[in-house]
C-alpha cells in the first residue's frame, strides 16, 4: 500500500507535501520531474520487496505512481503474454496500458488508485477501483492539476485552505461522509469509484468503466451456495499473495470469523488474529466471541482491551488521520487496534467489510422489506387518507419518518448509515444545501444492497478503514469485495438471498467453518461506548464547541442543536450529536 502525488507544474512545496504521505508508505519515497511536471510516491512494500519495484516507475516513456494491490497480476502476465522486467504488480499496469490503452481496467482484480503519465502524448490516465477501497483526490483550477492519496498534500501545495463545501456538509450529516466527487474543501474533488479520469493539460474527462449487473442468472439455492463458497475461498487465497506475513481482523461476528477460518484452513501454519474490546460498558464488547473463534481455528490471537482514557487519548489523532469530518466513531478503536498490529510487526491483514451489504446482514433490511410490502399494499384512497393525517403520526422516530416517505412517495431507503433525515436536516440547517440523489432500482433487495455498497460501504466504511489503517502503515484486504464475488451475489435470485434470517446464504456456508455460537448470535456492529465517554469527558463543552462554531458559520438552528445535545445525554440521537461535534472540532481547527 502506498501514497501517490503529482502536479502538472513544479512546486517548491512538493517535497513537504510528499512527506505528509509517509505513513502510507514508510519503506521508500521518491519523486521525479518530467516535462515540468512532478510525480511522487511513498511505498509500503508488500509484493516484490526489491528496489526494482520502487516508484515512480518508468518504462518505455510510460510513468506510473500506483497505490494498491492487483491480486491477479501473475495470472495476467500469463494470460496476456506480458513481458515484465520486475516481479511487481505495478509494472503489469504499464504493460497492460501499452497493450490496451484505456481498456484494461476490467481485467484487474484488486484495490487501486493510480496515475499513468504517457510522456510522449503528454497525457494523464488516472483510475480508481470498482468499490472505492483506495482514495484519489484531485484539484484542477487555473490550469493547475494536483492529485494525491491525501487531502493534506494537495492543501500543502496550494498553500491555503480552500473554503468549506456546504454540499459536502449536507451529505455528511446525512451519510457519515461527503459523497464523491465532493470533499469538504471547495475545488478539491474525490474521483468516484469505478471511474477513470483523463487529463490532457487542458481539460478533464471522466468515464465510469464498471457497473453492477443485476440480471438473475442463479435461481437454485444449492448452486448459489456451491458457487459462493468456491468464490470466497479463491478470494481469500488471492489476498494471501504477499512477500510479508498476513494477519486477520477478528471481531467475533460471522464475517471476520469466517474469513479467518477459511484463511486458517489454507495456511500451513497458525495464523495471527487480532480483536479489540472494552473494559467497561461490556454490552459493546465482543472479545468473548472473538476468543471462541480463535480457539476453534487455533490462531495466535491478540485481544486488545481499551477504556475511556484510551479513546480520548486517540481521538484527536484519529480525526487528524481521517483528514475531513467522518462520523464513524468506530474509527477511534480501529486506530488503536491497527497501531497494535503494526507494533506486532504485521504489515497487512484480512477484514470482513462487504459481507453485510452483499448477504443482507443488517437487521434493517428485513424491516425495510416490510415497509416496501406495505407500500405496495396501499390503494390510492388509503394513501390519500394517510396523507391527510401523516403530520399527527410524526413522533421523532425513524419509523414515523419511513411511513412519511411512503405516503409522500419519497425514496424509502437511502442508506444503512443514514443519520439526519431530510426532515431533520430542514430543522438543523437554516438553509439546507441540496444535492441530487440516485433513482431507486425496482427490486428492493437489489436497491438496498447496491446503495449500501456504494454509499455506506464505498464512501463511509472503506474510507475509514483506508485512512486509519494507513495512519499506522497497515494494509487491509477485503475478500468479500472481490469483483467475482460481488458480481456473483447480484446474479442470485433475491428470494434466495433473503431466506428466513439475515445472511441466510452465508450462514449456511459458515456452518462448515465456525461454531454455531458465532453464527446464531445477535448481530453487533463494530461499535463503542463513544457517547458515554464523550459525555463523561467533555460534558457541557460539547455543546459549547458546536455553538461556538455555529456562531462563526451561522449554518444551523441553535434551538435544534440544543435539543439534540439534551437528547444525547439520555442516549438518544447520540449519532446526530457526534456528527455535529466532529464537524465542529474540524471546522474550529481549520478555520478559526
Amino acid at each position: 500500500m502506498c501514497g501517490i502525488l503529482g502536479t502538472n507544474f513544479i512546486s517548491s512545496k512538493f517535497t513537504q507535501a510528499l512527506k505528509l504521505l509517509n505513513n502510507r508508505g514508510p519503506d521508500f519515497n521518491s519523486n521525479i520531474q518530467i516535462n515540468s511536471k512532478e510525480f511522487g510516491h511513498t511505498r509500503l512494500a508488500i509484493i516484490d520487496l526489491d528496489n526494482e519495484a520502487n516508484q515512480p516507475m518508468v518504462f518505455d516513456d510510460i510513468l506510473i505512481v500506483f497505490n494498491g494491490e492487483i491480486y491477479n497480476y501473475k495470472q495476467l502476465i500469463i494470460d496476456e503474454n506480458l513481458v515484465c522486467k520486475t516481479e511487481s504488480d505495478t509494472e503489469v499496469l504499464i504493460r497492460l496500458y501499452q497493450k490496451y490503452g484505456l481498456d484494461f481496467l476490467n481485467k484487474l482484480n484488486g484495490m487501486f488508485s493510480f496515475c499513468i503519465y504517457d510522456i510522449k502524448q503528454d497525457k494523464y490516465f488516472c483510475a480508481r477501483d470498482r468499490y472505492g477501497k483506495k482514495p484519489f483526490f484531485y484539484y484542477f483550477k487555473d490550469d493547475k492539476f494536483i492529485f494525491s492519496s491525501s487531502l493534506k498534500s494537495i492543501i500543502e501545495i496550494l498553500g491555503t485552505i480552500p473554503a468549506l463545501n456546504k454540499i459536502a456538509l449536507s451529505q455528511y450529516v446525512q451519510y457519515f461522509v461527503p459523497l464523491s466527487e465532493n470533499t469538504f474543501y471547495k475545488d478539491i474533488n474525490s474521483l468516484e469509484a469505478a471511474t477513470y479520469l483523463i487529463f490532457d493539460n487542458k481539460t478533464i474527462e471522466k468515464k465510469k468503466y464498471y457497473k453492477i449487473n443485476t440480471y438473475k442468472a442463479i435461481k437454485d439455492e444449492n448452486t448459489a451456495l456451491e458457487k459462493i463458497e468456491e468464490c470466497l475461498i479463491k478470494s481469500v487465497e488471492a489476498r494471501l499473495v504477499s512477500d510479508v506475513e498476513v494477519g486477520s481482523l477478528l471481531s467475533g461476528g460471522v464475517d471476520s470469523s469466517l474469513i479467518s477460518a477459511i484463511y486458517s484452513t489454507i495456511s500451513s501454519k497458525k495464523i495471527n488474529t487480532f480483536s479489540i474490546g472494552y473494559d467497561e460498558y461490556k454490552n459493546y464488547c465482543e472479545l468473548k466471541y472473538a476468543n471462541i473463534t480463535a480457539k476453534h481455528i487455533n490462531s495466535n490471537h491478540t485481544a486488545v482491551t481499551i477504556g475511556k482514557n484510551d479513546f480520548i487519548e486517540y481521538l484527536e489523532d484519529t480525526l487528524d488521520a481521517l483528514e475531513q469530518p467522518h462520523a464513524d466513531s468506530a474509527a477511534v478503536p480501529l486506530n488503536i487496534l491497527t497501531k497494535k498490529i503494526k507494533d506486532a510487526g504485521i504489515k497487512t491483514v484480512l477484514s470482513g467489510e462487504g459481507s453485510d451489504e452483499l448477504f443482507l446482514g443488517y437487521d434493517n433490511y428485513k424491516k425495510f422489506l416490510g415497509y416496501y410490502d406495505f407500500e405496495k399494499s396501499l390503494s390510492n384512497s388509503q394513501n390519500q387518507f394517510l396523507d391527510s393525517i401523516i403530520s399527527a403520526l410524526q413522533n421523532n422516530t425513524k419509523e414515523s419518518e419511513y411511513l412519511r416517505r411512503i405516503i409522500k412517495k419519497e425514496p424509502l431507503y437511502n442508506s444503512f448509515g443514514e443519520i439526519f433525515s431530510n426532515l431533520q436536516k430542514r430543522r438543523l440547517f437554516k438553509k439546507v444545501p441540496t444535492f441530487k440523489s440516485e433513482a431507486q432500482k425496482k427490486d428492493p433487495v437489489d436497491w438496498m444492497s447496491y446503495i449500501d455498497l456504494k454509499i455506506w460501504l464505498g464512501e463511509a466504511l472503506l474510507s475509514k478503514v483506508d485512512r486509519i489503517s494507513m495512519r499506522n502503515s497497515l494494509e487491509v484486504r477485503t475478500p468479500f469485495l472481490d469483483v467475482n464475488l460481488v458480481n456473483l451475489l447480484f446474479s442470485i435470485d433475491s428470494n434466495i438471498k433473503v431466506g428466513d434470517t439475515n445472511k441466510y446464504l452465508l450462514k449456511k456456508i459458515a456452518k462448515k467453518y465456525i461454531p454455531d455460537t458465532i453464527i446464531n448470535r445477535t448481530k453487533k456492529g463494530f461499535n463503542s461506548p463513544f457517547n458515554e465517554w464523550i459525555q463523561e469527558e467533555y460534558k457541557d463543552s460539547i455543546l459549547e464547541t458546536i455553538l461556538l462554531v455555529n456562531k462563526e458559520t451561522n449554518l444551523f438552528n441553535e434551538e435544534y442543536i440544543i435539543k439534540i445535545c439534551n437528547l444525547a445525554k439520555n442516549k438518544k440521537f447520540k449519532q446526530h450529536l457526534w456528527t455535529l461535534f466532529v464537524f465542529s472540532k474540524w471546522y474550529k481547527k481549520n478555520y478559526m
